[in-house]
């Protein structure tokens, strides 16, 4: 495990995009947790930037879910308003696309899909511009995490 503090939500960006480029390529799934307001999706926006995409990345909090398309596709799931995993919709197509990567905010609800190998971030609020980045990785050394 590694933790940081960003400074400016441009800093988070450039962490979440670090982590993509460190990232081993067969991890395929990014976990963030946190409180509203943590920095999650923002944090985001620096995968999206590493994986291609041009696309403006934003909370998919009523939607669910939003796919993003660039050298490689992003699902980007906000599981906050869901209370039955899989009533909806498939989630364990999107956790399981190995072409893909998929990031879940409020992760706890589906523990029982997730791969034997995936990442976890902990966002915590600071204070305005300012937040504390915990990445760890599981089910591996994690040793790459230390590069970041």
């Amino acid at each position: 495990m590694k933790t940081f503090i960003t400074n400016s939500k441009e800093e988070t960006i450039e962490l979440g995009y670090r982590l993509m480029e460190k990232m081993p390529k067969d991890m395929k799934v990014i976990l963030l947790n946190g409180d509203l307001s943590s920095g999650k999706t923002t944090f985001t926006k620096g995968i999206a930037k590493a994986l291609g995409i041009k696309q403006i990345v934003n909370s998919p909090t009523f939607t669910i879910l939003k796919i993003y398309q660039g050298d490689k596709t992003l699902y980007h799931l906000d599981l906050y308003r869901m209370h039955d995993v899989g009533t909806d919709f498939d989630l364990e197509e999107y956790i399981n696309d190995r072409s893909g990567v998929a990031v879940i905010e409020w992760p706890h609800q589906v523990d029982e899909l997730l791969p034997l190998r995936y990442v976890e971030v902990d966002l915590t609020w600071l204070d305005e511009n300012q937040r504390k980045i915990e990445i760890k990785s599981i089910g591996d050394d994690g040793k790459w995490v230390l590069s970041l």
